[in-house]
C-alpha cells in the first residue's frame, strides 16, 4: 500500500517491510471505509512520534491505527437529492466556454452576456 510505504518520507524510521505493510493494509482500509482521507491517516501515524521506538515501527503504527480509528462519517444515501440551500452551482459560460461562475439563473459570463 503506497500510503504505508510513503511514511518513510516523513520519518526515515518508518521504513516498513513488505510483510509489515501487508499486515497493516487492512486496518488502513478500515480508516478509509470510515471516511478518513489519506492525509488524515498519515497525520494520525506521524504526529507526535516518540524520540525512540522500543520495538519495530509497525507495532507503534498498528497500535495507532487500531486505537484511533475514527467513527464513520455520515454519508447521505446516494439517491437522496442535493440540499437546496447553500451556494449556487459552478457552471461554465455557454458563450466562450472559458469562464466559470456560480449562478442558478445566468448561462453566460459578464463578457458574453447578450
Amino acid at each position: 500500500m503506497a500510503l504505508l510505504a510513503g511514511l518513510r518520507r516523513h520519518d526515515p524510521r518508518l521504513c516498513l517491510s513488505a510483510a509489515e505493510t501487508h499486515a497493516l493494509a487492512p486496518v488502513v482500509e478500515r480508516w478509509f471505509t470510515a471516511g478518513a482521507t489519506p492525509g488524515e491517516v498519515v497525520h494520525a501515524l506521524i504526529n507526535n512520534l516518540p524520540a525512540a521506538f522500543l520495538s519495530r515501527p509497525a507495532a507503534l503504527l498498528g497500535h495507532r491505527l487500531r486505537t484511533h480509528l475514527p467513527a464513520p462519517r455520515f454519508r447521505p444515501p446516494a439517491d437522496s437529492p442535493a440540499p437546496e440551500h447553500g451556494r449556487p452551482p459552478i457552471r461554465t459560460c455557454a458563450g466562450c466556454h472559458e469562464v466559470a461562475f456560480r449562478s442558478t439563473t445566468r448561462t453566460h459570463c459578464t463578457a458574453c452576456r447578450p
